[in-house]
């Protein structure tokens, strides 16, 4: 995980490193993860789509590139995780070492157009400036990128989307959060380590100036319109050929 901040980075980190062995056991919840769903949905995507290629970005141990090793041996899928004790999981589990290795999400260091399809699981809400990750994403991208993440407007209760919607309609989100978070810009739990308040849609605008279609999931719950009631989305952008 990445942030402007060094010692955010390291609370991050070492949250990681000391809960690795818990790591499945924690952030894998069976047949209603969230992740899980999304990750099925994009595996359905990838025949359409022509896919050869897929990087994913905060690995942890793996999930991903088993999954896909499993399913679609013919794909070539490497992932990126900066947490040396959650790779070494991977490796315990059969992941290569080529195959899992460290690295920024900041500055991927690969070519432009590299990958046919770049992927992130639950990476972005633990990441100060996720629209530089999803910018790296869209430019090692050949056809397409894939979000699955947070959409902090369409959780709790309607009375509290409602308020949090419309302080984002006014401009006002991130002095709010300020305030929520006494400064910080992020909070901290025993579940999920530092995490800052994040939207699939907050990088919604981005995408959409680099993706000729983009297609939404809810995988949590949600109704007609994702951003005011899904607490999480799955996000799919198609890149211009």
């Amino acid at each position: 995980m990445v942030s402007n901040n060094i010692d955010e980075v390291e609370l991050q980190r070492n949250y990681y490193a000391e809960t690795a062995c818990r790591y499945n056991e924690m952030h894998v919840d069976g047949e209603d993860d969230e992740h899980n769903f999304a990750l099925s949905f994009m595996e359905s995507a990838l025949n359409y789509l022509g896919v050869k290629s897929i990087l994913d970005i905060g690995s942890g141990t793996g999930r991903t590139l088993l999954y896909l090793k499993d399913k679609r041996p013919d794909i070539r899928i490497v992932g990126i995780e900066p947490v040396k004790e959650l790779r070494e999981i991977g490796y315990k589990n059969g992941i290569a070492p080529t195959d899992l290795v460290g690295g920024d999400a900041l500055n991927l260091q690969y070519k432009n157009g590299e990958f046919d399809l770049v992927c992130e699981f639950g990476v972005l809400h633990h990441i100060r400036r996720p629209e530089i990750v999803v910018s790296e994403m869209l430019r090692v991208a050949k056809k397409a990128i894939f979000l699955s993440d947070s959409n902090n407007f369409g959780q709790g209760s309607a009375i509290a989307r409602n308020v949090k919607q419309i302080i984002n309609l006014l401009g006002l989100w991130r002095a709010a959060d300020f305030i929520k978070t006494k400064g910080k810009g992020y909070t901290i739990s025993e579940g999920d380590g530092l995490g800052y308040s994040y939207s699939v849609f907050d990088n919604y605008e981005l995408i959409r100036q680099q993706c000729k279609s983009i297609h939404l999931l809810n995988t949590k719950d949600g109704q007609i319109n994702p951003y005011k009631t899904a607490s999480h989305v799955a996000l799919l952008g198609i890149k211009r050929s």
